[in-house]
């Protein structure tokens, strides 16, 4: 049997108790962050569909661990670039945002997406 990507000790009990830190972060502080920014993110809609992909329960384990991470990363205060810097704030969170979902971007369904569009248009009413 290989266990790829298998980790032992510390490093296990880090990843195992990251991931649900991670989710509630995100589950905490999206959508208050999200409703702030929205206007000075050009990336909303991607990150919302990537949003509601962590969320789908449908979504490989490995998937929602990948976008709670990124997700988690754009809700933390603290990050590379302080969002607060004008034109480059979002850049780091955009870098992390799109890697993520371009190495599982088959995982983000049409619903995920439509879902996205729809939280957007909520918004700007």
């Amino acid at each position: 049997m290989i266990f790829t990507g298998a980790r032992f000790g510390a490093d296990a009990t880090a990843e195992t108790t990251r991931e649900p830190r991670d989710e509630e972060t995100v589950r905490r502080g999206f959508w208050p962050k999200l409703k702030r920014v929205v206007a000075r993110v050009p990336f909303a809609e991607e990150l919302l569909a990537a949003y509601y992909c962590a969320l789908d329960r449908g979504t490989p384990h490995h998937v929602r661990v990948a976008l709670f991470g990124a997700l988690a990363y754009f809700v933390m205060p603290s990050d590379m670039v302080p969002d607060l810097v004008p034109a480059l704030g979002f850049t780091d969170d955009a870098a992390v945002i799109a890697t993520v979902v371009r190495l599982f971007f088959t995982h983000l369904t049409p619903e995920h997406r439509s879902a996205a569009r729809h939280a957007l248009d909520e918004m700007a009413r």
